[in-house]
């Protein structure tokens, strides 16, 4: 069980008067003397504070993780009404402060953790007689009979641990014809030295589960290990695109406290975190880049730039699918960034969209239709028609996801499909005005994925007034990642005081 940092402020000391969950790490300051530079995992307030400790639980404090008593209801005005709003904080009974110290303080562990079980980790049952075909990392597809009853068609090796008294999710992308019926067998599974598995709990979810995630947990105080089977009946096409397991949360958020996740008719998945910061512009939205561990990326650095952020993450194909897809979920990706522009008041001219390698093509593809006032990129991807026809040749040791992005996208490895997937990236680039919006890059001389990438933007932005800059380090794509983070940090930081800081003290031209 993961440890939870909990700090307390108030007149008496909670743990000392109720059950606190033996994975709290507490700290109780009654004068706000003591406290250690470092982040709490949960802040529970039982007054209200004043203008120090609001300066420092803004910095050490996480949004959706700070939790008012009726003895901390802010007045009006008041620093602690301030931290409650941009914090995203939570009023709580004392009925309901109990629950938490003593069932849901696991749920606000540190960190965050998900992988996708690939296709290449799928068994195929010994008794189907049925066609398999695999695509790539992308899926495969079984068609034939399954039987009049509910039977084990596929399984996916390595078990996963779980750990004590610890809830894994699940979720599972999948398609089928209507003559096909499915059911998710989970089993939980104890080894000891030298002998067999003792199975202690099957869970088995139906159609109607898997629409939405389904968890189970580990209720012993001992490690464990989960063994995954689909079950098929009847016969028809079945295609199984991937599993995915998660630490689970409980309903407290997708992957941080707070997250949120969007799923479209497909059932492919959008995650996205907001955090309100000090609630002035600019909003800095940050696509995550490509990860087999899945998750948000950039959480700290974009915190500690002040102002309000949005992350979005995909974890679609083997590391993400570069955020093209249907035009459902191109369409919620853009109701999301809209959404929180909205939230915040906010227009074009104060959203900067950002990110690296994978999610540069996120920030530019996004940014044809949101126009903000900068486009930052750090190892840019654009061609990514060319980036698969390089694979063979230029990085034949490297990932196998730009093909399966091209195949995904196109339905087709074939040349003119390439050049199709760059057409759709540069059609929709070149209709859009950029007069307003400012483009700055760090990319890599030698890049061998996208080697022209940062040419190619000087070369359709050559027409009109649009500003781009860059700065070339020499490598290849992976070869200088802290020097292009190094630069890209720098630059949000300089963006954000010269366009927005400086403005708002009346310091800026």
């Amino acid at each position: 069980m993961d440890t939870v940092k909990v700090l307390q402020l108030g007149n008496r000391d909670f743990s000392t008067i109720m059950h606190v969950s033996a994975c709290a790490k507490w700290c109780y300051e009654p004068d706000f003397s003591k406290l250690p530079k470092k982040d709490f995992d949960v802040v529970i307030l039982d007054r209200e504070i004043v203008k120090e400790e609001f300066d420092y639980l803004m910095r050490f404090s996480k949004a959706y993780c700070v939790f008012l008593t009726e003895n901390a209801v802010p007045r009006k005005g008041s620093v602690t009404g301030q931290l409650f709003k941009r914090k995203m904080g939570k009023k709580i009974s004392f009925e309901e402060l109990r629950n938490l110290l003593e069932n849901d303080l696991p749920d606000y562990f540190p960190g965050s953790y998900g992988e996708k079980y690939a296709p290449q980790f799928l068994s195929v049952a010994q008794g189907f007689k049925g066609s398999v075909s695999w695509r790539g990392y992308e899926n495969v597809d079984l068609t034939g009979d399954y039987g009049d009853e509910l039977a084990q068609i596929v399984f996916w090796r390595n078990n996963i641990p779980i750990h004590e008294n610890q809830a894994i999710e699940f979720w599972l992308e999948y398609a089928k014809e209507d003559t096909v019926a499915i059911s998710l067998e989970i089993s939980l599974l104890y080894f000891t030295y030298n002998t067999k598995p003792d199975s202690q709990k099957v869970w088995s979810f139906s159609e109607d589960d898997l629409k939405d995630i389904v968890y189970v947990e580990n209720h012993l105080d001992k490690r464990g290990f989960l063994f995954v089977s689909l079950k098929a009946k009847g016969h028809g096409r079945l295609t199984i695109t991937g599993l995915h397991d998660r630490y689970s949360r409980r309903g407290k958020g997708a992957f941080l406290p707070g997250g949120k996740r969007a799923v479209t008719a497909e059932r492919e998945e959008i995650f996205y975190y907001f955090d309100p910061g000090n609630l002035k512009p600019p909003l800095n939205v940050y696509f995550s880049g490509y990860k087999t561990k899945e998750g948000f990326e950039g959480y700290y650095m974009m915190r500690n730039l002040g102002h309000p952020f949005l992350l979005i993450a995909e974890c679609r194909l083997e590391g993400g699918a570069f955020y093209l897809g249907s035009k459902a979920f191109e369409n919620t990706i853009e109701r999301i960034i809209r959404k929180y522009m909205e939230a915040l008041s906010f227009k074009h001219s104060q959203v900067i969209l950002s990110g690296l390698s994978m999610g540069t093509f996120g920030a530019l593809y996004y940014g044809c239709r949101i126009r903000p006032n900068t486009i930052l990129l750090g190892k840019p991807l654009i061609n990514m028609g060319i980036v698969a026809e390089n694979e063979r040749l230029k990085c034949p040791e490297g990932s196998h996801s730009w093909l399966d992005v091209l195949r995904k996208a196109c339905g087709s490895l074939k040349p003119e499909a390439a050049r199709r997937l760059d057409d759709r990236f540069w059609e929709r680039f070149d209709r859009t005005d950029w007069s307003k919006t400012r483009f700055a890059a760090a990319y890599m001389i030698e890049d061998d994925l996208d080697g022209n990438a940062y040419e190619n933007l000087k070369d359709h932005l050559s027409v009109g007034n649009t500003w781009i800059y860059g700065k070339g380090l020499h490598g290849r794509h992976n070869d200088d990642t802290y020097g292009i983070v190094s630069w890209f940090q720098n630059q949000y930081r300089e963006i954000i005081r010269k366009d927005f800081d400086e403005k708002e003290t009346g310091r800026g031209g």
